[in-house]
């Protein structure tokens, strides 16, 4: 296919993207600075953890095309022949082949202050591991994950009390402070973008790593409480496996045997842990094969 005559920095780009009701606010700032939205590429969702009826609908209101399939090279094709130049990935799990036979630009949203905590769910790890800072970075979109040439980045601070629901507030939000301002220079932050030094990569976590230990502190255990949240934690409670929706947690001196029930009322329960108590207000039995959806970055 012939290139396009026209300067890209000066002309209205045409682009396509891939996204969740997450990342609404990504695509809402691209059309806002005057981006000719194209196609939509979306995936199904549990419509628990998330959910792609907004940025659905805010698609077919924009006239675009929506695919729920893989976005494979047959997809790439069609964007060339429709002479779209950018592709802005956003909460996307399944990888994307070489697009520089078909596109000018592809770029990813990826939700950590890169290079730090590549990886396709960062999130819990930043409230684990206590950070002080997160943040939101735009990088070249590579075959290895995250790994790009960084375009642009917004930081913000984390409070101590951080939860998994404020800290993905904080992400829309900065992710389209971020959009707005590739949108408008785009041409030149992707011409000045710089390679990534150093860093590291997380992956999923195990269910150890959402087990509650009723041996340790209330800090630790609101700790793990607040960085899944709706992913829930799991227990063991005299013996019996559960998964926990939410608890709270509270410092008092007892004498009572670590990880026992100490009261209940109703489905609540209230466990002794190492300096306080657990409340579990909501949980369910768990079973083999249960599962909390799977998480999009």
């Amino acid at each position: 296919m012939n290139t396009p005559s026209y300067t890209p920095s000066t002309a209205h780009k045409r682009f396509a993207i891939t996204a969740t009701d997450r990342y609404l606010p990504v695509l809402e700032a691209f059309v806002a600075k005057g981006w000719l939205p194209h196609k939509l590429f979306t995936v199904p969702t549990d419509e628990r953890l998330h959910s792609n009826k907004a940025v659905i609908a805010r698609a077919q209101a924009l006239g675009m095309q929506i695919q729920l399939s893989r976005l494979d090279d047959a997809a790439l094709l069609d964007l060339q022949r429709a002479d779209c130049d950018a592709l802005i990935v956003a909460s996307y799990p399944w990888r994307i082949g070489d697009w520089r036979p078909y596109l000018r630009y592809a770029v990813n949203f990826h939700p950590s202050p890169l290079p730090s905590y590549r990886g396709p769910f960062p999130q819990v790890w930043a409230i684990l591991d206590q950070q002080a800072q997160w943040g939101v970075s735009c990088h070249k979109l590579e075959a290895e994950f995250d790994s790009g040439d960084i375009l642009a980045q917004t930081l913000f601070a984390m409070p101590a009390d951080e939860c998994l629901d404020s800290l993905d507030l904080k992400i829309q939000m900065a992710a389209r402070t971020l959009a707005e301002q590739l949108a408008n220079d785009f041409e030149g932050l992707w011409q000045t973008a710089q390679p990534q030094e150093g860093g590291h990569y997380v992956g999923f976590w195990s269910d150890e790593d959402r087990t509650l230990d009723f041996t340790t502190s209330c800090a630790q255990i609101s700790r793990q409480l607040r960085a899944f949240g709706a992913l829930q934690c799991l227990a063991q409670v005299n013996g019996v496996p559960v998964h926990v929706k939410r608890a709270i947690t509270w410092h008092a001196t007892h004498q009572a045997r670590l990880g026992s029930v100490v009261h209940a009322d109703s489905l609540r329960m209230v466990v002794a842990c190492q300096d306080g108590y657990v409340a579990l207000l909501e949980w369910s039995f768990f079973s083999s094969g249960t599962t909390t959806g799977t998480p999009l970055a």
